[in-house]
């Protein structure tokens, strides 16, 4: 075998040049982050011993200290041949202090709370839980972290690009001496994602390498830089507008405001445009606004393609509950499959922390008296039940304040209910709606405005709403209910003869707790017209749902107009892969869950749809869907006032920094971009534009489409980029998707979200949007 190749020791001299850079590297980095001098990144910098919980045996002291980047935090590692290890702060998705995470609360004695921290990443990656030598150290280590997370977020797209590129070359300095040699300028190339000839890298270097020395320095690795990153289609579209002497003044920036964006502004808005987002103090004194001022103010969230007014909450919240559709989730406890996956705590966290407002809870008998959550008759890991509402009564109502449906799927026994019932009341208190809103027996849901900060239980319910108006004598003292079945057996016929032998005795506690959201069986359309209260709703699985919505789209909005309908995946879904939720909010179905753990096109347009309203959990329905006459069919599309017939031109520009799907260093992306549209049937449509051979870093394509949507209420558009493999299948590199009344129009930047839904740090795609009436 052969000796692991040591790093040469480096001489006193170098040692200090080293340190030297090192100290410069982290001066432009923490300048960038508007850090300089700050204790708490001088904390993070210097790094320190914490004991890293990995089980009730597994506690082993790391060293974690933040790199002279200021984004990558190093810990060492004990495995052989792993001397360290390494995450990025874009990475992680919350820092909380105390015993908040499974793993602490389980390996962990209630006497170290104050010491323990968790580090949550995005997408499946394992918690980081650690444990401070004293409180105020962990302290200390969050409010630092936090502080870097928050300063990074906010960075502008210029300055998010200056900084990784910074990283880059500093990465690709191999012998950390400052200069860039010619091979290390080729390696540079490789990491920001951009494969270029030989000839080209070589006539760059030439040009940038003004001494000759075979070197590139300071000034001369700044001058590839804006070789790099000058956007050619930027200069046409500000050359065009900028009309006073090579600048663009208020009157120019209107102009090109009015006519390419479709956007009403008065003169007073372009000057405080210019005061707010030109860099060069001397061009703002003249009120004028330079190229680097306007590639600015257009990364501004105002200038994006999605319409900032939207991302707030802007629609009326007063209708009744069932009026909108409502962001659900299936399976809320899993955080990978259904077969073998593991049940936590943290995937309750995350769904809420999405925006998610109805979670499923499947409860079992559990050993010491205290109900289970888990996948029955599987594999997969149990959670408490009164550890799941603690997390979900904590994680509520912090990206929304409006209500969370608890949907229970019961299977424990009278003695379990009753203790479910008593977590339930016990850890939310008021919060928990356990009788009608208003005085006497309502007749429709209350709004999500009414019901804000409060949460709901569906399940099964001993005796109708009306019987708690009644005398005593009238109320049900059955404790049998027939068990509504969501086991998902794909033979119907089967699943209607076992829910008509299966009895389940139910706990009158856990009974009274469900008001608005009754599970009954569904037995038709007519039938649940004549006997179903409004507050009794089905839950269809998905095939069943789907064949309705293509069959009977009509009946099943009007069914929906007076109640809700909850829509689940197949249990031949045992990988938690979802199905396109589009055709059941065009049917008008309100909750329709998906598997929020997993990563896929139908998550994408769930979060697209959220992601307005101030990702509220709740987008209203257009008034024809919530109209009990209505003729609106999304099939057959009749005539009426959903057909708003509109034309989409859309050019896709170009992209900027795109990441790399395959971290090897040689790998690079040949990109190209999808644009697909959802919605009624006659709208569906996708098209994309060729390839860019080796470019991910500033590819350009200049490309046109068309497209026709006829019913834009309920349309979604999805940009796409993948990267192109003639061999295989195209990989996922990012996409972004809105509702289509949500477009802005002329020259946008489209920001990219990853795998998980988070935002990728630099990358974006360039388009111009028109959308024209189509009569």
């Amino acid at each position: 075998m052969q000796c692991l190749q040591r790093e040469a020791k480096l001489t006193r001299s170098e040692e200090l040049v080293r340190n030297a850079r090192s100290q410069k590297a982290i001066q432009l980095n923490s300048k960038l982050l508007g850090l300089e001098g700050d204790l708490d990144l001088q904390f993070l910098l210097q790094g320190g011993d914490l004991l890293k919980v990995r089980s009730p045996s597994w506690k082993k002291t790391r060293y974690f200290k933040l790199q002279e980047d200021c984004k990558t935090i190093w810990h060492e590692s004990k495995k052989t041949f792993r001397t360290n290890q390494t995450f990025t702060v874009d990475d992680i998705s919350a820092v909380r202090i105390g015993r908040q995470s499974e793993g602490l609360r389980k390996y962990t004695e209630e006497q170290v709370e104050g010491r323990c921290f968790s580090i949550m990443f995005k997408g499946r990656r394992k918690n980081l839980d650690l444990i401070a030598s004293s409180e105020e150290e962990a302290k200390q280590w969050v409010s630092s972290l936090e502080k870097l997370i928050s300063k990074l977020n906010n960075l502008s797209c210029q300055k998010k690009t200056e900084h990784w590129i910074l990283s880059c070359l500093r990465k690709s300095d191999k012998n950390k001496d400052g200069k860039l040699s010619q091979s290390e300028v080729k390696n540079f190339f490789r990491l920001i994602n951009i494969e270029i000839d030989d000839d080209y890298a070589d006539m760059l270097f030439k040009k940038c390498d003004k001494s000759n020395s075979g070197y590139l320095t300071g000034e001369e690795i700044e001058h590839l830089y804006e070789l790099l990153t000058h956007r050619e289609e930027i200069d046409v579209i500000y050359g065009e507008y900028a009309k006073t002497t090579g600048f663009m003044s208020p009157e120019n920036l209107m102009d090109f405001l009015m006519k390419e964006q479709r956007e009403k502004l008065t003169l007073t808005d372009a000057n405080k445009i210019i005061e707010k987002y030109e860099p060069d103090e001397n061009v703002k004194q003249k009120k004028l606004l330079s190229k680097d001022g306007f590639l600015r103010y257009m990364h501004q969230p105002e200038a994006l393609i999605l319409n900032s007014d939207h991302k707030e909450l802007h629609q009326d919240m007063s209708q009744p509950l069932n009026h909108y559709f409502i962001s659900s989730s299936h399976n809320t406890y899993l955080m990978e499959d259904q077969l073998k996956g593991p049940s936590s705590t943290e995937a309750y966290v995350r769904a809420l922390l999405k925006g998610c407002r109805c979670v499923e809870l499947d409860c079992w008998d559990g050993s010491d008296d205290e109900p289970v959550i888990y996948h029955g008759y599987t594999l997969t890991s149990k959670i408490l039940f009164k550890d799941a509402i603690k997390a979900i009564k904590e994680y509520a109502f912090k990206t929304s304040d409006f209500p969370v449906i608890l949907s229970l799927e019961n299977h424990c026994s009278v003695e379990q209910q009753q203790v479910m019932a008593h977590h339930m009341s016990s850890i939310l208190g008021s919060a928990l709606v356990t009788s009608p809103l208003g005085e006497g027996m309502p007749t429709e849901f209350p709004s999500p405005e009414e019901l804000k900060g409060k949460f709901l239980v569906k399940g099964k319910r001993l005796n109708k709403l009306e019987a708690t108006f009644a005398s005593e004598a009238a109320a049900a003292d059955d404790t049998d209910v027939t068990e509504e079945d969501e086991s998902n057996d794909e033979d119907e016929q089967k699943e209607e003869e076992k829910s008509k032998k299966k009895k389940l005795k139910l706990a009158k506690e856990l009974s009274d707790m469900v008001i608005y959201c009754k599970s009954v069986h569904f037995h038709g359309f007519d039938d649940a017209r004549t006997n179903q209260s409004f507050y009794e709703m089905s839950s269809f699985k998905e095939g069943k749902a789907v064949g309705l919505a293509e069959e009977s789209a009509n009946a099943y909005i009007r069914h929906n107009v007076d109640k809700l309908s909850r829509i689940y995946p197949a249990g031949s879904r045992t990988d938690s892969s979802n199905y396109n939720p589009v055709p059941l909010w065009n049917a008008g179905c309100q909750i329709v869950a998906l598997n929020f753990q997993t990563n896929c096109t139908d998550m994408d347009v769930n979060q697209g749809r959220f992601l307005v309203n101030g990702k509220s959990g709740y987008i209203l329905k257009p008034a024809y869907m919530r109209d009990t006459a209505t003729d609106f069919d999304p099939i057959t599309l009749t005539r009426g006032n959903w057909l708003k017939h509109k034309t989409l031109h859309i050019m896709i520009i170009s992209a900027q920094q795109l990441p790399k799907v395959n971290k090897k260093k040689s790998s690079i992306v040949d990109p190209l971009v999808k644009v697909e549209v959802f919605g009624v049937p006659a709208d569906v449509a996708e098209k994309e534009t060729s390839p860019v051979e080796n470019n991910g870093f500033n590819p350009s394509w200049n490309e046109n489409f068309q497209f026709d949507v006829y019913v834009p209420d309920l349309a979604l558009l999805r940009f796409l980029v993948e990267d192109y493999d003639s061999t295989s299948d195209n990989e996922f590199v990012g996409q972004f998707t809105l509702p289509f009344n949500s477009l802005k129009m002329g020259y946008r930047h489209v920001p990219l979200l990853g795998k998980n839904g988070d935002r990728l740090p630099s990358a974006g795609l360039f388009v111009h949007v028109m959308v024209l009436d189509a009569e």
